[in-house]
């Protein structure tokens, strides 16, 4: 059965879905215009954004952590989702009612980061797909990651009008505010009760420091930080996009239409996943690696070019391949204890973020947003390889 029939059949992933509809719509309304408002509109300069990329990854690292283990430890999924969705709904508020630098610094770096909705989405899919074929689990991951980027497709070239129009970047916090409560009562009304998963999510009992321990071993811990540097690419894309593509006395509709056709493309790509050749997972996130940084350092050397527009293809590409298959590899490392699993993917970001935090720090002092997107890549290209050779070390 197709997983679209698979996901509309179950009430479960077709809230899951919805969520991560709703989670897409919030993240491109923010994506490419974050790094531009807290250089240009907040006066934090490049320096200052580093430093609020390393905040908001240790603490998205740590509410994750936390949130996994705990979910995993009581089976109390519902509430975990209900923080995070307060947690987002009080982070944008700030911003839509009092705006200013502190503000910003408060949202950005610490509510906003706070939210752990993201994994445990997965988590929640990943219980609900448990009986399935692997085959089968996998495309519906896929499908529920594709869920991600459709909204990009149509809201990023809204802005983009909307912008070329005249409306004021900062129209973005009021929009994200009613994303958010949407987000907010989708979860109290429709996320399943643990009475209701009963059968489906046995709480494991294993204690945070026993979790922690579990997760510091090394074959695991290399295999971390290898996907965390795979990961820094797609988090240095976003911070050396927006900028690159806005003018200092720009609007950032450019930026807007290009991330909108980048994650509209990756869809398409994404549910063809399955029809992929049966590779190691590694190998495959591997190829979708040099794809993609073919497409980061393309973006700020043709930023003035109409040939930047040819990046879209390795960019969706590649993209789909570094986005969607590290979940499904990471799950399999934690099999039985999803929450955790969505856990080990806070860990690949909290590295994956420091990484591209350090490159465009270092770039941008240096030289530019060239530079930054150069060491940005090396660090990617980096993990591809660790985790090509980890993986053809293991023991049959």
């Amino acid at each position: 059965m197709p997983p679209f029939a698979l996901i509309w059949r179950d009430p479960v992933l077709r809230m899951v879905a919805g969520l991560m509809a709703l989670q897409g719509a919030l993240m491109c309304t923010f994506g490419p215009f974050v790094s531009v408002l807290a250089v240009r509109a907040f006066g934090l300069g490049d320096a200052g954004y580093a430093a609020v990329m390393v905040t908001s990854t240790l603490v998205s690292v740590a509410a994750a952590l936390y949130s996994g283990i705990r979910a995993d430890q009581t089976a109390k999924r519902r509430e975990i989702a209900l923080f995070s969705g307060v947690v987002v709904v009080a982070g944008v508020s700030v911003m839509t009612f009092l705006p200013s630098t502190v503000s910003f610094v408060l949202a950005h770096a610490l509510l906003l980061p706070a939210n752990s909705l993201f994994g445990q989405l997965f988590a929640q899919a990943r219980l609900a797909t448990a009986t399935l074929p692997p085959a089968q689990r996998d495309g519906i991951q896929a499908t529920i990651r594709a869920f991600l980027a459709l909204p990009f497709v149509v809201i990023l070239p809204l802005w983009s009008l909307g912008f070329a129009r005249g409306v004021p970047v900062m129209a973005i916090y009021p929009v994200a505010l009613g994303l958010s409560l949407a987000m907010l009562a989708l979860i109290w009304a429709r996320w399943p009760n643990r009475d209701a998963m009963a059968g489906r999510d046995t709480p494991s009992g294993l204690s945070l420091r026993a979790a922690l321990v579990e997760l510091a071993t090394p074959g695991l811990a290399l295999r971390i930080l290898a996907l965390g540097a795979v990961s820094a690419g797609g988090t240095a894309y976003w911070a050396v996009m927006g900028l690159a593509l806005t003018p200092a006395t720009g609007t950032g509709g450019h930026a807007a239409l290009y991330a909108g056709l980048v994650a509209g493309l990756e869809v398409p790509f994404m549910l063809a996943l399955p029809l992929l050749p049966r590779w190691r997972r590694a190998t495959l996130i591997a190829i979708g690696t040099v794809l993609y940084v073919v497409h980061l350092v393309g973006i700020p050397l043709l930023a003035n070019s109409a040939f930047l527009w040819l990046l879209l293809i390795p960019g969706a590409a590649g993209g789909a391949l570094t986005l969607t298959l590290p979940i499904v590899y990471l799950q399999d490392q934690l099999s039985e204890r999803p929450g955790t699993a969505a856990a080990l993917m806070a860990l690949m970001k909290v590295a994956g973020d420091a990484m591209a935090a350090g490159s465009f720090a270092l770039g941008t002092g240096l030289s530019g947003y060239t530079l930054a997107a150069i060491l940005a890549a090396a660090v990617t290209l980096a993990g591809a390889g660790a985790l090509v050779l980890a993986d053809s070390a293991k023991a049959p």
